[in-house]
């Protein structure tokens, strides 16, 4: 990575730009301008995760960057986080994108501003830039997203295939003690404690919201750019990684948008200047050629770009982190394209044919199963990578190819056709496609989960005929991925997956009756299509570590109650800004519990700590939250403590239950 210290323009730097809203609230923002006597274009970033210390170490490497090369950076702390006024009351309500459209107004009626804006972000940001976009505000050209999703339902981090993701919970716990940070007083002044603790009273346990729409509803079209691709006029650039859990938004986009491109490189749920595992990309080169289109109507050649540039993988023994996945980029000028194939296999017996077979397969996994899956996207840099897939295999219906005599360039989205008898009138199951190696090391190459019940609609599922057979259809996360000769492909079918998805309410499972699947190939690439820039940075954040950060991650079993455990414990590290001087610093568990047998024992807790100070001022913030389950509802907990210099200022408990509807 090249920081670049000397930029073509000089900047200014406004720690808080305040921009008012129709409505009298005043929103807070950094602002990084060029010196120079002409108007520039905007680039904005909008989100809740606060400008002074959650984004300020990505924000230092970028915005600036773009500010030194011509354009006005804006990153907006939105209503409600950091040092913004107001409520957040959930993600990408009416009001938060109303409020984008009206920093948007504000934005290009201010001098400085050329009245050209583009939007970017990665998650969040990438989710509502999406969204703005759709409501074609006045000024809006051009659109990068990362890491984000098209429908909030089947492909957020609430519900997948119609199963309950874990996630669900871990982000809802984790968006708890986010939301209970206080504005930094530096910022806002005197009404930084009153500002404080409207928040905490009024904050919601966004569980309590997403466990109450288990299906696809209005609630979750609200938001999905699927709904209506049409209403996309803005340019689009997609960009995402293979190990992220978003992967498929990038086809969604590139198959659906006029104009839109998409790059998919090796990465975890980060930018790609600085993501892993490597190789990273010169991604502000290249949002710099998208704005520089777009933006100031200057030939930089974007619209002649591949539609898709994809880092096709080669097969690795499996870690739980990879510095690097080696590899090579391939490019299709057209996507969808022609040159993707698909080879059908089919289930023979316990293997896969070319031509189909009996099968008769009865699947009833122990609750346990996906203990190596790794984490929904990877975040941490560290153990959070798919593992060897064998123990899961072991609680799996497993069926392989014999060795392959020619290598395969799987590129696209594999799809399994099952014919299956389910015992009861709930059911769910999880394929996964393994890479396995002559030695028997096993390689997990993308999945997809299905809820039962949901098999023809997850806007209107219904109970399953126990032990009558029915026909479903899994379509696999997208994915390019080269199949060595030598090696055998395995199709690993599972009634459980957990923590990844809630387990069935009971132990009842399946017997598989026959199926197929049809992998998408693409011609063997022979060497690489395409090539970006290495990354460039602005100057990093300038900060003292005071506590370093750590990680850990273990899974235990009780052998006496068949008891699995897995603790996940992050220390996020302390660190002092040298700038405004402000120390932040935060640490979470998650402990995940099951018995083998028993899926109504499934019980997760997370605690997260928060820690602010500076000088004589500080606070922090204790969060814990629970849920477990019956057959009948979900419940849960969340409870709050917030503390000024070590006293108790703020408590609150929160206990609540949903009823599971076909979950």
């Amino acid at each position: 990575m090249t920081i670049q210290t000397t930029l073509p323009f000089e900047i200014t730097v406004t720690e808080d730009q305040g921009i008012p809203l129709p409505d009298g609230t005043r929103l807070s923002a950094r602002l990084w301008r060029p010196v120079s006597d002409m108007p520039v274009p905007l680039i904005l970033e909008f989100l809740p995760y606060r400008k002074r210390d959650g984004t300020i170490a990505r924000d230092e490497m970028m915005h600036p960057w773009y500010a030194g090369h011509g354009y006005a950076a804006l990153r907006v702390d939105m209503r409600g986080s950091g040092d913004s006024e107001g409520l957040l009351d959930d993600e990408y309500s009416r009001q938060e994108l109303q409020d984008a459209c009206d920093v948007i107004a504000w934005a290009c009626s201010q001098e400085w501003c050329s009245g050209k804006v583009g939007m970017q972000g990665i998650s969040w940001g990438g989710f509502n830039s999406l969204q703005v976009a759709a409501l074609q505000p006045e000024g809006l050209d051009a659109v990068i997203s990362i890491c984000s999703t098209v429908d909030r339902y089947a492909d957020d981090i609430h519900y997948k295939g119609g199963c309950l993701l874990g996630e669900n919970f871990g982000w809802a716990s984790q968006m708890w003690s986010y939301m209970s940070r206080p504005p930094d007083p530096q910022i806002v002044g005197k009404q930084w404690r009153e500002m404080w603790l409207k928040r905490l009273e009024a904050q919601e346990f966004l569980l309590c919201k997403w466990l109450r729409h288990q299906h696809r509803d209005a609630y979750w079209e609200h938001g999905s750019v699927c709904e209506e691709y049409s209403a996309l006029h803005a340019k689009v650039l997609s960009i995402g990684g293979w190990h992220d859990g978003y992967r498929n938004t990038i086809n969604h986009l590139v198959s659906n948008v006029q104009g839109a491109k998409g790059i998919v490189g090796p990465w975890n749920h980060k930018y790609p200047f600085y993501a892993g595992p490597e190789p990273r990309i010169g991604f502000l080169q290249e949002a710099k050629r998208w704005w520089d289109r777009w933006l100031k109507e200057e030939e930089t050649g974007v619209e002649d770009d591949p539609d898709m540039r994809m880092w096709l993988m080669d097969a690795v023994r499996p870690k739980a982190w990879l510095e690097a996945r080696p590899g090579r980029w391939v490019a299709e000028p057209k996507w969808p394209t022609s040159r993707v194939t698909q080879e059908t296999w089919h289930l023979n017996g316990q293997k896969l044919s070319d031509v189909p077979g009996p099968v008769s397969s009865h699947l009833a996994s122990p609750t346990n199963c996906g203990a190596v899956a790794g984490e929904f996207f990877p975040f941490a840099f560290d153990a959070e990578l798919p593992m060897d897939q064998r123990p899961d295999d072991a609680l799996s219906a497993c069926f392989e190819t014999p060795v392959l005599e020619e290598s395969r360039d799987i590129v696209g989205a594999p799809t399994v056709t099952l014919t299956l008898i389910p015992e009861a009138q709930t059911g769910q199951i999880a394929v996964r496609l393994v890479d396995v190696f002559p030695d028997g090391t096993s390689a997990l190459v993308t999945y997809g989960v299905l809820n039962l019940c949901h098999h023809e609609s997850h806007a209107t599922p219904g109970p399953l005929n126990a032990h009558e057979a029915i026909t479903v259809d899994v379509i696999l996360d997208q994915i390019a991925y080269r199949l060595p000769e030598g090696h055998r492909l395995r199709l690993a079918v599972s009634t459980a997956y957990w923590p990844y998805i809630w387990p069935a309410p009971h132990t009842k499972g399946v017997t598989l009756k026959g199926g197929q699947f049809d992998l998408p190939l693409r011609p063997r690439a022979e060497s690489s299509e395409w090539r970006f820039e290495p990354p460039e940075t602005s100057a990093p954040w300038n900060f003292d570590v005071l506590r370093p950060a750590g990680y850990s991650r273990r899974r235990t079993f009780d052998y006496g109650s068949s008891e699995s455990c897995l603790t996940i414990e992050i220390d996020n590290g302390a660190n002092r800004d040298r700038t405004h001087g402000l120390i932040s610093g935060s640490r979470t568990t998650e402990t995940w519990r099951i018995h083998e047998d028993k899926p109504l024992s499934a019980r997760v807790e997370i605690t997260w700590d928060q820690e602010l100070s500076r000088d004589d001022w500080s606070v922090t913030t204790h969060t814990q939250s629970e849920m477990w389950c019956d057959d009948q509802s979900f419940y849960f907990l969340a409870r709050i403590t917030a503390f000024e210099k070590g006293e108790t200022v703020f408590e609150r408990e929160i206990i609540d239950s949903c009823p599971r509807d076909l979950v």
